[in-house]
């Protein structure tokens, strides 16, 4: 057996050993998007995260963008961790760009194997509090949220998302 035989054999064996990605996560028909979220819609959004988030003394940052993950509206409570303007963000677009709640991502790194790679796409963030917005079942946008831990700022987005 030459050398080249060798190495791709032991290529071949350890590719098939490797655990695979859920069939759910990667067969899952994504929901096409729809027109873009209003103005006005991201402002009653924001508003519905900013009651939840009041109403349990959480401060936080929240951003609603377009289906293109593009802002539309941004809002920081007062004492808000600086960082949390930028994550809401980042939240939101990867919410809205991959059509998934951001929870998706940090169940499939949980799962570890090859779901690790998800960590290599742009754009991910590893964090409950980004939810897509959703219309007619197709994503009109998304609502991002950050400033106290992933399951309350998911819980805030999702309230967000209700009050729309």
């Amino acid at each position: 057996m030459s050398a080249l035989t060798r190495t791709l054999y032991v290529l071949s064996a350890a590719l098939l050993a490797l655990p695979a990605m859920p069939v759910a996560a990667q067969d899952a028909p994504r929901p096409s998007y729809g027109p873009s979220v209003t103005t006005a819609a991201a402002k009653k959004i924001a508003a519905g995260v900013i009651a939840e988030c009041l109403s349990n003394k959480w401060n936080v940052a929240v951003a609603v963008v377009d289906t293109h993950g593009l802002l539309l509206y941004f809002e920081r409570m007062e004492d808000t961790q600086t960082v949390s303007s930028a994550i809401a963000i980042d939240k939101a677009k990867a919410a809205a760009t991959y059509r998934r709640p951001t929870r998706a991502f940090v169940d499939a790194i949980a799962k570890g194997g090859a779901a690790m790679g998800i960590m290599t796409l742009p754009g991910v963030v590893g964090s409950p509090g980004g939810v897509p917005i959703m219309s007619g079942g197709k994503v009109t946008g998304a609502v991002g949220v950050s400033g106290v831990t992933g399951d309350q700022d998911e819980q805030c987005a999702k309230a967000g998302v209700a009050a729309m």
